[in-house]
């Protein structure tokens, strides 16, 4: 039996582009899927499968989340690491606010706020071994203007991680098309051993978005 797509009326006040975003979200299979298996977002799964290709996860690591809302990302690296209420493993840190997750540790911040980031991690013994940046602002809908305030937002979570990450450790950051720049591209590279872009398969075809993936942090 095929699956039957599900039509939204455009409803008064609603915008056309509204109209179209929730059509595709409700008929999304990655949504569905989510809400089946319990994830909050359907990133999750992109997650899972930058985790796949590129081994990020080990039992025992110490994770850090930056932009952590709505949860998705700390669910899948709580659940790769073994992390549970009486040894938690997994701390993410956002603006927004977030709803508690088993095993994970959520910080009400501004990771932007630089007083507010230093002490944070002066709570913190040693350094973590994987730092996930899945950040984003609000898109405006030009293109180069979206480019440069994430490739920024990117930038600062780089700064932040060639501070705060672990000799051999691992960074996963979304970008866009545009990725993070030659300086910082070439940044990356003198700083890990292997750097490359990903687009996941759970990514829509539509978006611009894909994954920077920075192995192994030389000391």
């Amino acid at each position: 039996m095929r699956d039957l797509k599900v039509k939204v009326k455009t409803a008064k006040g609603r915008k056309i582009s509204s109209t179209r975003w929730l059509a595709r979200q409700l008929n999304d299979p990655y949504v569905k899927e989510a809400k089946q298996k319990g994830y909050r977002s359907r990133s999750a799964f992109k997650l899972m499968e930058i985790d796949k290709k590129f081994g990020v996860f080990k039992a025992s690591q110490k994770i850090l989340d930056l932009g952590c809302s709505p949860g998705g990302w700390c669910q899948v690296a709580s659940e790769r690491v073994n992390s549970s209420p009486s040894n938690v493993l997994v701390h993410g840190i956002d603006i927004k606010q977030c709803e508690p997750i088993s095993g994970v540790n959520i910080h009400n911040l501004d990771f932007l706020d630089e007083e507010s980031c230093e002490q944070f991690t002066k709570n913190f013994e040693g350094k973590f071994d994987v730092i996930l940046s899945d950040m984003a602002p609000n898109a405006i809908g030009h293109k180069q203007t979206d480019n440069i305030k994430i490739m920024a937002l990117v930038e600062a979570a780089i700064f932040f991680t060639l501070v705060n990450l672990q000799v051999g450790g691992t960074f996963v950051a979304k970008v866009l098309d545009a990725g993070v720049g030659s300086e910082m591209q070439n940044l990356l590279k003198k700083r890990f051993k292997k750097v490359v872009n990903f687009k996941p398969d759970s990514s829509r075809s539509s978006s611009s978005e894909k994954y920077l993936v920075a192995k192994d942090l030389k000391e």
